[in-house]
């Protein structure tokens, strides 16, 4: 009896324990359950994945917390394993817009960046996979210890006439041309070709291979914050102007019949008599540009003092288009006066009113050459030796967007004829 009792207790207990272990066994799988979202236990193979990261590798120069970054050698964005999509700058100076090379891979900004400005610069990249990384620098460029300037001599919305070069004055001297010479954009509504020439050290030049076109807007932004002009000088202003070519007036004055022929848009408006320098005073040989005028002008020289009327200056040295009553006799007929080209005073007046800056006068016929300098003479070099002062011995194409620059092996031949499109070759040499 008391073995049978020991035997059917143990035998309760056994199914008790077994049932509170069935029990706790369905709670963990319960719990295990609404851990896993599933009515399985969870395991390392069903875990969320870590986001899969692109192959592409992004590198900006300058580095974030750079604060004297060249302006000149600019941002430079690659990408290794990828290319690249898209980059911003951010500034509170000029846009900066830039280009990125054939693969895609580096990206270059086009023109210096500003002097003394913070910039911030996001790049965005994407590798063969589609997956896209992105990349953040932010940096300030250097503040310079010596400066230069600009300056153009054209004037906002003036008219100048088709032979008018652009015309710009620095400062200090520029002995890095080239840097300063890329920094020069144009823009026109109709299509030139042209070069940019250096005079010295202090001034550049932008002259059409033949007459601007008549009535073309010409537009101009030179990019000269943070050229180094020379070392250690920058700039840190961009010079722009916007002017216009008007219609083309064009006068030939032959010293040796005296006469000048007057082409106004582009047809042959008179041909008048005239007296120019006498011998010893030879007006010089060559195709200048109208400079000023004013009426009258007060001429001196060793042996006269005059108020003269309706007069257009073409030279420095004081060779003038203008009004002479008293050489009226000897117009068309011999050459008396000191340098200048005399006219009647009706024909001075006509010629007076519609003269503006930059109009050609070419001088021919006479025994003596001009002078390089003596005026605004960029027109006495033929095309082949104007690209010659051009500091990247490139030409210039110019149009409604834009300038590039291409080698003038790539131009085809011109097809203009002087006296309308261009003045002839060696124009300043004696007869």
């Amino acid at each position: 009896m008391n073995d049978r009792r020991r035997t059917d207790g143990g035998r309760r207990a056994l199914a008790a324990g077994v049932a509170a272990l069935a029990a706790l066994t369905a709670l963990v799988v319960a719990v295990a359950g609404c851990a896993t979202g599933s009515g399985t236990v969870g395991s390392a193979s069903n875990s969320p994945s870590p986001s899969p990261v692109s192959a592409a590798v992004l590198t900006i120069t300058p580095t974030t917390g750079a604060h004297r970054a060249d302006p000149q050698r600019g941002i430079t964005v690659r990408a290794r394993h990828g290319s690249i999509l898209k980059v911003t700058v951010k500034s509170n100076g000029e846009p900066v817009v830039g280009e990125r090379n054939d693969t895609w891979t580096t990206w270059h900004n086009t023109w210096p960046l500003n002097t003394s400005t913070r910039y911030t610069v996001r790049a965005k990249a994407v590798d063969r996979n589609g997956l896209t990384t992105t990349a953040v620098s932010t940096f300030r460029t250097l503040t310079p210890s010596h400066t230069f300037s600009a300056q153009i001599f054209q004037a906002y919305g003036q008219s100048y006439g088709v032979g008018m070069p652009v015309m710009v004055t620095f400062s200090q001297p520029v002995t890095n041309k080239r840097a300063v010479e890329q920094s020069l954009q144009l823009w026109s509504s109709k299509p030139v070709v042209g070069a940019w020439y250096w005079d010295g050290d202090y001034r550049v030049y932008f002259r059409p291979r033949n007459y601007w076109r008549p009535h073309t807007t010409v537009r101009f932004v030179g990019h000269l914050d943070g050229v180094e002009a020379a070392p250690g000088v920058y700039g840190t202003h961009t010079l722009r102007q916007t002017f216009e070519i008007g219609r083309s007036l064009i006068v030939v004055v032959d010293t040796a019949n005296h006469h000048m022929h007057v082409y106004l848009d582009r047809h042959l408006f008179g041909t008048w008599p005239v007296s120019t320098g006498k011998p010893g005073d030879e007006t010089p040989n060559g195709t200048y540009l109208t400079i000023e005028k004013g009426n009258p002008v007060e001429m001196k020289g060793p042996d006269y003092d005059l108020m003269v009327p309706l007069s257009v200056r073409f030279t420095w040295s004081g060779a003038y288009l203008h009004a002479a009553a008293w050489s009226v006799g000897s117009q068309g007929f011999s050459n008396v006066s000191h340098g200048c080209v005399n006219m009647s005073p009706a024909n001075a007046q006509t010629y007076y009113d519609m003269a503006v800056p930059g109009e050609p006068v070419t001088v021919i016929g006479s025994p003596r050459p001009g002078a390089w300098g003596n005026g605004w003479t960029m027109w006495f070099l033929s095309w082949k030796d104007y690209l010659k002062g051009s500091a990247l011995q490139q030409a210039v194409r110019v149009g409604p967007d834009g300038s590039r620059f291409v080698a003038p092996g790539s131009l085809p031949p011109s097809r203009a004829r002087s006296p309308l499109d261009c003045p002839q070759a060696g124009n300043s040499q004696p007869y």
